[in-house]
């Protein structure tokens, strides 16, 4: 198989450009043009092309992409080109942006000039100047040949990027890049305009019907100290808070602010609709995104942009200002975006989910054989929870004390403390004392004393790397301490870091923190344990990907999810194939319990 590196240089200025706009919209607008291309087949001279649109898609066909692999520094951008643009397909595609990205962590900078740095390659040139607002047409013979030399360098550098970094790289992880830009380069699923155009002209009236209600301007809602003093004006004292970022007195206006939430009940109906028209207009997340899909189905299919390894535990991310991991589910309207996203004409999605991973993971991590048992027989593990903190039989466990044993067995395994559990159970409108919290958590640690121990092992894991000495954690073989790299190797082979750990004395005790590019991040053996968690549930996801992907497209995949396109004709054999592969484990996880839930449908939403 040949490997083709190229580079393509664009046409943008002040207001066109990718800064100023998505991948997806800046390779569709009408203004897009290619000046020219840098290409590099194997180890053979790179060569830059510079023409019209029909000669450089001409040289392009010169080359057998069919057994051919892409590759770029953020394929996500020139792949698109590539298929968009010019109607090529390569085999496979490759990117040393991803796999920087994960040899190094999310935390470095894996820009092409620093990677170059790092590897001990040529300098990457500076831009050629003048290039801004520039057609092809604009150029010089001269300065044409000196953007082709600086686009040139770029592929000879990513070429010996990538062969400096492939012998480290884990083969599965690299079928997991092609996988995961094909979502994007190669898109499949639809928007439904029509049902996106009535959704947004709810969300619009549903806003104008509760600033009439309120008797309120917009402007008047938005701006804190304007509504402090319509607040005034019902004899209501705006509730405060100190600002954790200031330290200063500011109003507490957030929805989670407990002052706020307040109002939500005050005895004025008047109050009570102001607040209301306030939450529900504040917002403009929902209405952007409704707008944006809209745009982006006058353009084409909806390319899905999901960024490989985008978190510190390796997992999947949104990309390209369109997040679909969290598009809202719940309420009258919820499903409305998850619906608009349609299968082609003949297919139907299969959306398969690994049934609390996470929390399966953990009891096998920390070895907690108990709640393994009860994983692995399918039994409600809530309920099993909900017995011990009500002291009840789990066949008698109602709606409201199973949703406080979910609540446990999802939130306290990462060492949560009675306060923050307290909050998450009010965060989903859910009322209980602190001490009743307190004995919820001193139930859940005496109850799982493997998962409380697992978080001890783990603080004592960043005590020893701080002091630079041999260190485990978890069961054994299935993750290994990196004490040179300040790293945990995962199953998959790829590092999860904690760069520059360090620690510093506070309220007697030692607090540990690492290096992020926001500064500081403080760690401890809880967050190690989540971490961990969410990292071995990836790895085992990102398996199960590739095995479904060897018969079905896979479309998407949101968390612990996956989505699958097939033909209509199909899709009972599909499903039955797509839940066998996430039942699937790999010999490193012997004993993990793993189940799934899966559902089918014309609509992403419908799969629910």
């Amino acid at each position: 198989m040949n490997l083709i590196t190229l580079d393509f240089e664009t046409f943008y200025d002040r207001e066109y450009s990718l800064s100023k706009l998505t991948t997806e919209n800046y390779i569709r607008h009408r203004d897009f043009e290619v000046i020219g291309v840098a290409i590099k087949k194997d180890t053979e001279e790179t060569h830059w092309i510079s023409g019209t649109h029909e000669q450089i898609g001409e040289y392009l066909t010169r080359y057998d992409w069919k057994n051919s692999m892409l590759l770029a520094h953020n394929t996500m951008f020139d792949g698109a080109i590539l298929n968009w643009q010019f109607g090529i397909t390569p085999k496979i595609y490759a990117d040393t942006l991803c796999m920087a990205r994960a040899l190094h962590g999310v935390e470095s900078s894996v820009s092409l000039a620093n990677l170059a740095k790092a590897y001990g390659l040529q300098n990457k040139g500076d831009e050629v100047t003048r290039v801004m607002g520039k057609r092809r047409g604009d150029f010089t013979d001269e300065e044409l040949g000196i953007y082709g030399d600086y686009c040139v360098l770029d592929v000879d550098i990513t070429h010996d990027l990538f062969m400096r970094m492939i012998s480290s790289f884990p083969r599965k992880e690299m079928k997991l890049i092609d996988l995961t830009l094909r979502m994007f380069v190669e898109p499949t699923v639809d928007l439904d305009d029509g049902l996106l155009e009535l959704h947004l002209a709810e969300i619009k009236e549903r806003k104008d019907k509760l600033l009439a209600d309120a008797q309120i301007g917009r402007e008047e809602l938005m701006s804190n100290p304007k509504f402090a003093v319509v607040l005034e004006g019902l004899g209501v004292k705006p509730p405060m808070k100190i600002s954790p970022t200031t330290g200063k007195q500011t109003y507490a206006f957030a929805k989670s602010d407990e002052g706020f939430k307040a109002l939500q009940e005050h005895e004025d109906d008047r109050v009570q609709s102001l607040v209301a028209a306030r939450l529900g207009t504040k917002s403009t997340l929902e209405e952007t995104r409704t707008q944006r899909f809209i745009n982006i189905s006058r353009r084409g299919l909806l390319p899905v942009p999901v960024r490989y390894y985008a978190a510190h535990t390796g997992r999947w991310g949104g990309d390209d200002k369109i997040n679909l991991q969290n598009l809202p589910s719940r309420g009258p309207n919820g499903k409305k975006l998850k619906q608009s996203i349609v299968a082609p004409a003949g297919h139907t999605l299969i959306d398969a989910d690994s049934a609390q991973i996470e929390a399966r993971v953990l009891a096998w991590l920390a070895e907690q054989d108990d709640l393994v048992n009860q994983f692995d027989k399918n039994e409600d593990v809530y309920k099993h929870m909900a017995s011990k903190i009500y002291s009840v039989e789990p066949d008698a466990v109602d709606k409201d004390q199973r949703f406080v044993g979910k609540t446990t067995i999802l939130g306290a395994g990462y060492g949560m403390g009675a306060v923050k559990f307290q909050m998450q159970l009010s965060n989903f409108g859910f009322d209980m004392h602190i001490d009743e919290a307190r004995n919820v958590i001193d139930i859940y640690r005496t109850t799982n004393s493997a998962i409380s121990s697992l978080w001890h092992n783990a603080q004592e894991m960043l005590k020893n790397l701080c002091n630079k000495s041999a260190t485990q954690l978890g069961r054994g073989n299935v993750l290994r301490v990196d004490v040179d790299k300040m790293a945990i190797i995962l199953p998959s082979g790829l590092p999860m870091y904690y760069h520059d750990l360090f620690f510093q004395t506070e309220d007697n005790r030692p607090q540990y923190y690492y290096k992020t590019r926001r500064g500081p991040n403080k760690i401890y053996g809880g967050k190690v344990v989540e971490n961990i968690c969410q990292a071995v549930a990836r790895c085992i996801i990102g398996e199960q990907m590739l095995r479904i992907a060897k018969r079905y497209k896979v479309v998407l995949t949101v968390h612990d999810s996956i989505v699958a396109c097939v033909k209509d004709e199909e899709v009972v054999e599909a499903q039955a194939y797509v839940e066998e592969c996430m039942r699937w484990k790999p010999d490193w996880a012997d004993g993990l319990p793993i189940n799934c839930e899966s559902g089918t449908g014309k609509s992403y939403g419908d799969c629910e």
